[in-house]
């Protein structure tokens, strides 16, 4: 038996939902989604960004689906050491292993 592809959405108010239910209903058992949410309101600059970001991801695909500038550059940071791909649609994160397709 093939096991599940790990997958972590990090999300603000929701903003990925649409897209997680499509995985869901259309991946069947193939992926195991954790979510992280990040509801709460955020100034516009974050010196700091470890209150919202774990310290290690462990999934083998990462989904940014992030408002805040500063949470997805840090997120892709963190991935890139990590050696977890990162999807970041419509985002101008240029860095290896970190793709922006367009929205």
């Amino acid at each position: 038996m093939q096991s599940q592809q790990k997958i972590i959405v990090f999300q603000q108010n929701g903003s990925g939902e649409s897209k997680i239910e499509g995985i869901v209903k259309y991946g069947g058992n193939q992926f195991e989604l954790k979510r992280i949410n990040i509801d709460a309101p955020l100034p516009d600059i974050l010196d700091d960004t470890s209150p919202y970001l774990p310290p290690k991801i462990d999934a083998d695909l990462v989904l940014d689906f992030l408002s805040h500038p500063d949470l997805s550059q840090d997120l892709a940071h963190l991935c890139d050491r990590q050696g977890i791909p990162m999807i970041a649609s419509g985002k101008k994160i240029r860095r290896k292993g970190i793709f922006t397709p367009p929205t």
